[in-house]
């Protein structure tokens, strides 16, 4: 499961982001929430490699 995890961290931060995307023009406050939660998975799975 530990060499999965990385992984798993880079599709939540796929996911993540792309819903930042989305919801960028219709609510700014849980795009930019969403796009931070991004940002921490994205740094979290490139440390864990």
């Amino acid at each position: 499961m530990r060499e999965f995890l990385p992984v798993i961290l880079l599709a939540v931060a796929g996911f993540l982001g792309g819903g930042a995307y989305a919801m960028w023009r219709t609510a700014r406050v849980p795009a930019v929430l969403l796009g931070a939660g991004a940002v921490l998975a994205l740094v979290g799975g490139l440390l864990w490699i």
